[in-house]
Order: C-alpha cells, then sequence, then structure tokens
C-alpha cells in the first residue's frame, strides 16, 4: 500500500514497484484503469480498439487523448466498451479529449461530477495541437478523485515551459468553484503528453540500450524525476517504476525509433502519476504500469496503468 504524507517537505516523485497481486474484489476495493495516448492527428479504429479490449477488471476507466484528430472517438470508445462500460462523463478542448467510463451499474454510485479545462500557450495551430489540460473530478461511492489530461509544450529545451504550465494548470483548474477540487480530493491523477524528455544522453547510445532492453538506466536522465527531485513540480506525487521502453519517436506503422533526419532521442514523455491525500485513509496498489507496443498509427506509444485504491482497515 502506499500512503503519500504531505508535511511540507520536498519529496519528489515516489517510484512504485508493480504490485501484480492486485485482488479485484468491488466491495473493498475501487479499481481504475488509466490510459493516455497522444494519437498524432491519426485516427485508427483498430488502435483504438485495442486500447480497450484487454483485460476489464476495472470499475473505471480513464481515457485521455491528445492530438485527436476530428472524428467520433467516443462513439468507437462506447461500441467497443458496450457489454461492460458505459460512458459516465467526456470532456473535450479542440484535440485534448478525455473520456471515463464506468461499469453498467456505477451510475447509482456517482454523488458528485465536475468537469473542467484551462489551456496554455497558443491556439493549437493549423493542426490543432492544443496544449493544456482538461479535468475531471468524481465522488464515487465516497472515495473523491480528479483526473487531469494534459499536453505540455514540446522539445528537449522546454523544460521550464513545462513547469510552469504544470503550475498554472494545478492552480487554474476548478479554480472558479467554492471548493476547490483540486485540493480535497482523495487521489489526483495526472496524465498526459507531458512531454519532458532524456537529457545529457545522445540517441545512439540511449537506442543501445534500450535494444539491450536496459532502458531503466535511462532514467536517471529523465527530465521530469529530474525537475521534481529538485521540488519544482509534482512533489510527493507517485510513479510506477519505468521498465517498459521510451514512447516517443516511432516511425508511425512500426515500433522502430525514429529514422527522419532529425534522428530524435527516445523520450518517456506520455506518462500517468498519482498522488494519495495523507489524510483520506486509503491505500493504493499499482498492479500494471506498461507502454502498449502493439499500437503503431500513430508516433507515441500508449501507457496504462491499473490502480485500485482500498480503505485500510482502521479508518474503514
Amino acid at each position: 500500500m502506499v500512503s503519500v504524507d504531505e508535511d511540507g517537505t520536498h519529496e519528489g516523485i515516489k517510484i512504485i514497484r508493480i504490485q501484480k497481486a492486485c485482488e479485484f474484489t468491488t466491495n473493498s476495493v475501487l479499481c481504475v484503469c488509466i490510459i493516455t495516448w497522444n494519437m498524432n492527428g491519426k485516427m485508427s479504429v483498430d488502435d483504438v480498439t485495442k486500447l480497450v479490449s484487454s483485460n476489464r477488471k476495472f470499475d473505471l476507466l480513464v481515457v485521455g487523448l491528445q492530438e485527436v484528430p476530428k472524428c467520433d472517438v467516443a462513439q468507437v470508445l462506447q461500441e467497443t466498451m458496450v457489454e461492460t462500460h458505459i460512458l459516465l462523463c467526456q470532456k473535450a478542448m479542440q484535440s485534448l479529449q478525455m473520456f471515463l467510463f464506468g461499469a453498467k451499474s456505477s451510475e447509482k454510485y456517482i454523488r458528485e461530477l465536475k468537469v473542467d479545462k484551462h489551456a496554455v500557450g497558443g491556439c493549437g495551430g493549423i493542426i490543432g495541437r492544443k496544449k493544456g489540460a482538461v479535468a475531471m473530478y468524481i465522488n464515487f461511492s465516497g472515495i473523491s478523485m480528479v483526473f487531469i489530461s494534459c499536453h505540455l509544450a514540446a522539445h528537449e529545451h522546454k523544460v521550464e515551459k513545462r513547469n510552469s504550465e504544470c503550475q498554472h494548470i494545478s492552480h487554474s483548474l476548478f479554480s472558479k468553484n467554492d471548493i476547490q477540487y483540486t485540493k480535497s480530493a482523495d487521489i489526483t491523477v495526472w496524465l498526459g503528453d507531458l512531454n519532458y524528455r532524456l537529457e545529457g544522453i545522445s540517441s545512439i547510445p540511449a537506442r543501445k540500450l534500450i535494444e539491450e532492453n536496459r532502458q531503466s538506466k535511462l532514467s536517471g536522465k529523465d527530465q521530469l524525476l529530474q525537475e521534481a527531485e529538485k521540488g519544482e513540480i509534482f512533489n510527493g506525487y507517485c510513479e510506477g517504476t519505468l521498465l517498459f521502453k521510451p514512447t516517443y519517436k516511432y516511425n508511425i506503422g512500426s515500433s522502430n525509433y525514429d529514422t527522419s533526419h532529425k534522428i530524435r532521442v527516445p523520450s518517456w514523455t506520455d506518462r500517468i502519476l498519482f498522488k494519495v491525500d495523507h489524510s483520506s485513509g486509503l491505500g493504493a496498489i499499482l498492479s500494471s504500469y506498461e507502454a502498449l507496443d502493439c499500437i503503431r498509427s500513430s508516433d507515441h506509444k500508449p501507457v496504462r496503468a491499473h490502480l485500485c485504491l482500498k480503505v485500510h482497515d482502521d479508518s474503514a
């Protein structure tokens, strides 16, 4: 179990081991599947279906998408999920979209549901690569959760801009409400194309480590973990161990890294982070954190996490 304390001290991001033994028992556990994917403006019905077509032992499914093309992704997701889950909520800001699905009987457990959005930077350009975040607050069976799906500034050297965008988004979401949902939630989850890159290593050495299945050695070069360690962002958040290969940038239609003239350094741009409020009485088990290599219509690989929340015995 993971309980995160907030005592004002700097913690950085806590790296959490994957615990395979997540028992799906709806009486004592709320299980949430979380998926983030930058679609690169391309629609593949097969790939959208693959996103959610595997094991569906979860109560809630959160899908955050970036660079979504102008087509009805919601319909494809709903058709794929129709036998087991229903669409509870969706929020869009141009190419940034997020969907919340629940088991067919789940509507009766929703006590409150709010959505918000916050744009950063420009209008997103002709291809609609909107930057910012869409967010959802849900009180589900007495557990309050915030999901923030974001797309931050690109390019390796834009670290400070990404940090600033994180802070603006965090302070702005739900700030028009009397209750600041982002501060009162039992658990907060950030997902998306955070766009932090590997720094201090060139492409060829990085790729060699990945080819040798030693990509975990690259985590020390990861800007997101470095900035969190400095106390700039995501203090006290948790993330699963980065055992999967960096999720960007791939040649479209393959699982080969960028062979264009830029030969970009592979990076873990796509991430899922979570934070449990220390006073909530909740513990969290991360039973999977993985990239979906089988999806190849984008230059990004989707990332999926399976998070189970349980009320501690002394708080029940």
